[in-house]
């Protein structure tokens, strides 16, 4: 007959396991953006909802003709799109959260920013993904150059 085996006790040395970061995704970068790329990123069995929205390049701007876009990052972009995301984390109890920003000249029709949220229900994605594309386009130093096709040009977002 075998005795019953005791539980194992814990180890009081042990160091908890560090919180799982809800961020999964940031970058700033000169190369076409994927939405399977975000999807992909925030996507988990425990979410029930998950939040793609994509920014493109439009034609008209103010009731003008646009003809291209030149975004341009300052060197803390990363850092403050980290500070915006891990906010967003705090405010909302997301499953993920990613959100990715082209720089660079951009055409008409092109991905300029693309964000995800994730979470257990639908309600609770769409309003992260709204506070995290809001908070960047306010807090994150990225500044829009525009062309239009009158000839004339415009700064959109700087200091």
């Amino acid at each position: 007959m075998t005795q019953p085996t005791q539980p194992a006790q814990p180890d009081p040395t042990a160091q908890p396991d560090p919180p799982k970061s809800r961020v999964l995704l940031l970058a700033v970068r000169e190369t076409p953006l994927s939405v399977d790329e975000v999807y992909e990123a925030v996507r988990d069995p425990g979410a029930g909802g998950v939040v793609v929205f994509v920014g493109a390049v439009r034609d008209v701007d103010a009731g003008k003709a646009v003809e291209r876009l030149d975004y341009t990052a300052h060197p803390t972009a990363v850092a403050a799109l980290q500070r915006v995301a891990d906010g967003v984390a705090a405010r909302f109890p997301v499953v993920g959260l990613a959100a990715v920003h082209r720089v660079g000249v951009l055409d008409l029709g092109d991905l300029a920013v693309v964000v995800g949220a994730s979470a257990p229900h639908r309600d609770v994605a769409f309003e992260a993904a709204r506070a995290l594309i809001d908070d960047l386009k306010r807090s994150v130093p990225i500044w829009k150059h525009q062309d239009f096709a009158d000839g004339s040009q415009e700064w959109v977002g700087t200091p």
